[in-house]
Parts: structure tokens; sequence; C-alpha cells
């Protein structure tokens, strides 16, 4: 598999082989989906939580009489059928939310991802991505001379230049190959990988 390099300009000056294990996979919309869910599934806190008819700060004075008043029976308040009253099954703040997904699952996913983005020739590969100093100027300015306005730049080291120049940026996330997740692969418009970053992922994926 060829995947196209590019040059500080943004113009494609080469190719680079890549593997075809991990960058020409078919794409597998099931398997994609049940990892995605499954890692935005996992990145819950999970903690919601509603009040029991027990919990609800109500009186416990019964609200009228039993016979006579031409309504319905009541007892309490907070029963769970009247406003405001207590739910019948709450949500708790101890749920699990966690999805497992096997480790061959994973990767044969991120493979799936990584193969449609070198398809739709949104995945383009670099000799080396850094700036001189940690300022998000000079990160905006070295994307627009590549014709980029948002983009998952992977790199096989996080230089900390790179991560602090692109914390204020909403279009811009900086990741290193272990931190990268499906959910970032598929949000951005443009993935740009160093070529360190390729052989890595051949190591941890494929």
């Amino acid at each position: 598999m060829e995947l196209k390099l590019i040059n500080e300009q943004g113009l494609s000056s080469a190719t680079v082989q890549a593997s075809d294990a991990l960058f020409g996979r078919e794409y597998n919309e099931a398997l994609v989906h049940q990892v995605v869910v499954a890692y935005q599934a996992n990145a819950r806190s999970g903690n919601r939580s509603q009040l029991t008819r027990t919990e609800v700060k109500h009186t416990t004075k019964k609200p009228w009489r039993q016979k006579g008043t031409g309504r319905a029976r009541a007892g309490s308040s907070s029963s769970p059928l009247w406003r405001g009253g207590g739910r019948a099954f709450p949500n708790s703040p101890d749920e699990n939310f966690s999805q497992k997904v096997n480790r061959k699952m994973y990767r044969a996913g991120m493979a799936a991802i990584l193969s449609q983005l070198a398809r739709e020739e949104r995945l383009v590969v670099i000799d080396g991505f850094a700036v001189e100093a940690p300022k998000t100027k000079l990160l905006v300015q070295k994307l627009k001379g590549m014709g980029l306005e948002s983009a998952l730049v992977i790199t096989d080291n996080l230089d900390e230049n790179l991560l602090l120049s692109s914390r204020n940026l909403h279009d811009v996330l900086v990741l290193g190959v272990q931190e990268t997740d499906p959910v970032s692969l598929i949000r951005f418009p443009k993935v740009i990988v160093t070529k360190a970053a390729i052989a890595k992922m051949e190591e941890m994926w494929q």
C-alpha cells in the first residue's frame, strides 16, 4: 500500500510504502461502529443520579382524606406518579457503562478506519512535524502553508512545543500513536501522520 508523502507546502512529493494489513483493509462498517460506540461508552463517567421517593424532600402528610372528595386516593406527594415526586427506577451514580472490545477487534477496527482514510485521501504522511517555539501562531501559519485549517496530527513522540501550540486550537489536535483513538480519526477531515509514526502504528495495530 502506497501513502501520499507531502512536503511543508502541502504538495505531494513522493509516496511511502505501508502495510496492506493496516492501510489496505476492507471497510467493515459494523465493526467500526461497535469500536466507536464502545470507546465513547468507556469514556462516560457515570455520575448521573436521580432521587427515589424516599429521598425526595416532601411532606409525609396525606394530601387529602381517603374518602368523600371524589378524587383518586393519594397517600404521599412523593409518589412517582406525581409531578416533583421520586423516580420509580432512578439512575444511580455507580452505573457502569463500559463495553468490552477484544484486542483483535479493536485492532481490526482501527485498521479499517485508517484504510478508509487512505482510500478517501484524507490521510497523508509527512517526514516530520514540529514548531520552533510553543506559539499557537506558528502552528496556524504552518498548517495554512500546507493548505489546512482543521487536522489531526499523529507523531511518534509528543513534542512539547507542538503540544502547547495546539492547546488553544479547537480544530487541531496533536496526539502520539499510543493516544490515537477511533473517534479522533473519524472526526477530523485530514489526518497528518509522521513517517516514524507509521512504523509505530504497524507495530501496535497490525
